[in-house]
C-alpha cells in the first residue's frame, strides 16, 4: 500500500472568483471540458475563475467559499493537493477530469474525496502551503 502525498494547501486572498448560483427550473447544463463530458444540476454554481469557466456543485459551493463582494467569493477552506506522476483521471462531482503528468489532483477532503485536477502553472498561481 503506498502512502499519499497529499499536503495541505490554501487559496491565496487574492484568487477570487466570480460566480452566480444556477437558480433555475433546469433538468441540468451538459457541457464538455477537461476532455469529458460535465454536468450542472439546478442550485450548482457557474464559476469564472480568471477566464477559466466551469460548474461547482451547490454543496461542495456552499461549503468550501465565502463571498468577498457582489458576486465575487473566495475559496475560504483548505484543500489537500498533490502532484500527479502520470497522466490519468479523476472522477468528479460534476463529470471526469483528465490530467497530465505534473498537474495537480485537489480535493476538498483530507481523505481525498470531492476532488478535481489543475493545471501545474494555475495550481502554483492559486495555491499556497497551508502552514
Amino acid at each position: 500500500m503506498s502512502m499519499s502525498l497529499r499536503q495541505r494547501y490554501r487559496r491565496k486572498p487574492d484568487q477570487a472568483v466570480v460566480a452566480v448560483q444556477l437558480r433555475l427550473e433546469t433538468e441540468g447544463l451538459r457541457y464538455r471540458k477537461w476532455g469529458h463530458e460535465q454536468q450542472a444540476r439546478a442550485g450548482d454554481w457557474l464559476v469564472d475563475n480568471d477566464g477559466d469557466v466551469y460548474t461547482v456543485a451547490a454543496e461542495s459551493f456552499a461549503r468550501t467559499y465565502r463571498e468577498v463582494g457582489r458576486g465575487t467569493y473566495v475559496k475560504s477552506t483548505p484543500v489537500w493537493a498533490e502532484q500527479a506522476r502520470e497522466a490519468g483521471s479523476v472522477i468528479t462531482r460534476e463529470g471526469r477530469t483528465a490530467y497530465a503528468a505534473g498537474d495537480w489532483l485537489v480535493s476538498n477532503h483530507e481523505d481525498g474525496s470531492d476532488a478535481y485536477a489543475v493545471g501545474a502553472e494555475k495550481f502554483e498561481a492559486m495555491y499556497e502551503p497551508d502552514t
